[in-house]
């Protein structure tokens, strides 16, 4: 790499998006090369839930056959806590649990690898252990490749993708991406706990490859944001999202948020025994379709995490595969820009015009006013609490005394979290309006 070299096209970084940009490239004849930091593929990636597929069915068909699984989800659990309360809503498929699947859990460090492995197995170059320092322009100042930390050493392509993750050098370089606003991400942390597969089956009832995915509201203290669990082949992973900002406002480090949610009851007995294996964390942009920048110059596109494309809207937290169906996008996008000649910004916009009209930028758009929503202080602080004591006040049997209706039970539990009648049903119907 002391010489500059020749590439239709530069993919700066390796992860789910980088490897289906390379990908769609590769199959289409273009000399492209990935460029990865970490030593392998996913080396450097962190995420905290589950993978859906489905953007995979017409990219690697039987993808479930070769794919690096470790459990199905079959059982889908959205949970409201309180410090010795929680209600939730627990829903199971069976058709979850055979192909071609919904969800599953995996170790990004495999995942990652195995579909990097499918780009240089379609003529692909990566090159791995390697930083890419900054862009090379021409005269006109469009760009025309990368500089990396190898010397130096350049590699110049008519298109650079970036999918450098959520802070991307390059798009900050490229004036693509705007000042970074705190409010518009979260941290991500997480545990990974070593536990027995039989102990997992048993206690979260399933058996063989089924697994578990359970979200959680009111377990962050009150800070903006929400907590998992889900279960692994033989670990089960825990851990929460919280607010940049309010989390550095509360002076509360993350690591006690996750202890609180190991200890409470309604946690502490799927996790009875196990042992920590690993710690991570990783800063996610939840910003959603209004925070986006700007996805093409010329010369250049950014997808994945780098455009901001990871999906928080309360009942969905996705991430890997608007990463997949983004990169993917962009090396199609690429690939007609040098058809014609033109990698222009204009030659590149069939790259956002093929994002609005599949589920990218269509899922962004119609859920563009979730994220203040679900990360009201109603929802965060007052809805987990209010809604397990309605249910506690609708299932206490109250003998001799006659039952409450429901309505008296509803404005108890409302009086109590200080939340309106008026104010619930107007969140009733936002939510309606957002998710409907």
């Amino acid at each position: 790499m002391t010489e500059p070299s020749a590439f239709d096209a530069v993919v700066v970084g390796a992860g789910p998006a980088g490897s289906a940009a390379a990908l769609a490239l590769a199959r289409a004849g273009r000399s492209v090369v990935m460029v990865e930091r970490g030593p392998f593929a996913g080396s450097k990636n962190v995420y905290g839930g589950v993978v859906y597929g489905r953007v995979l069915d017409d990219i690697i068909p039987t993808w479930w056959n070769e794919v690096p699984v470790e459990r199905w989800v079959v059982r889908r659990s959205t949970m409201m806590m309180t410090e010795d309360q929680s209600l939730a809503i627990d829903y199971r498929s069976h058709a979850w649990g055979v192909a071609p699947y919904n969800g599953m859990t995996t170790v990004r460090s495999h995942f990652d690898s195995w579909l990097a492995g499918q780009a240089t197995e379609a003529g692909a170059q990566l090159v791995t252990s390697t930083v890419a320092t900054g862009l090379v322009r021409d005269s006109a100042g469009r760009v025309i490749g990368i500089r990396t930390d190898r010397d130096g050493a350049e590699l110049r392509a008519p298109v650079v993708i970036a999918c450098d993750g959520v802070n991307s050098l390059l798009a900050k370089e490229a004036g693509l991406l705007p000042r970074a606003e705190a409010s518009h991400y979260t941290l991500g942390v997480k545990e990974v706990l070593d536990l027995p597969a039989e102990a997992i089956n048993e206690r979260f009832g399933v058996r063989g490859h089924e697994g578990v995915d359970i979200e959680i509201l009111g377990c962050t203290r009150g800070i903006p944001g929400g907590g998992f669990l889900y279960t692994n082949a033989e670990t089960v992973s825990v851990g929460v999202v919280v607010s940049l900002p309010h989390l550095a406002e509360a002076k509360v480090r993350p690591e006690e948020l996750i202890a609180d949610l190991k200890a409470h009851p309604s946690i502490a007995p799927y996790l009875r025994g196990s042992h920590l294996r690993e710690y991570a964390a990783h800063l996610v942009p939840e910003g959603g379709y209004d925070t986006m920048p700007t996805l093409a110059a010329d010369g250049m596109m950014v997808a994945g995490d780098a455009a901001a494309m990871t999906l928080a809207a309360g009942l969905w937290l996705e991430g890997v595969n608007f990463a997949i169906g983004s990169g993917y996008a962009a090396g199609r996008a690429a690939d007609r820009a040098i058809a014609v000649g033109d990698c222009s910004a204009r030659g590149l916009a069939s790259y956002r015009a093929d994002l609005e009209n599949q589920f990218v930028l269509a899922d962004h758009k119609r859920l563009r006013k979730a994220p203040a929503l679900v990360l009201s202080e109603r929802v965060q602080q007052r809805y987990p609490g209010l809604l397990c004591d309605l249910a506690e006040g609708m299932f206490t049997v109250t003998n001799p005394t006659p039952k409450a209706g429901g309505l008296r039970v509803t404005r108890a539990a409302a009086a109590k979290h200080g939340v309106k009648l008026r104010e619930l049903a107007v969140d009733t119907i936002r939510g309606m309006r957002i998710f409907g």
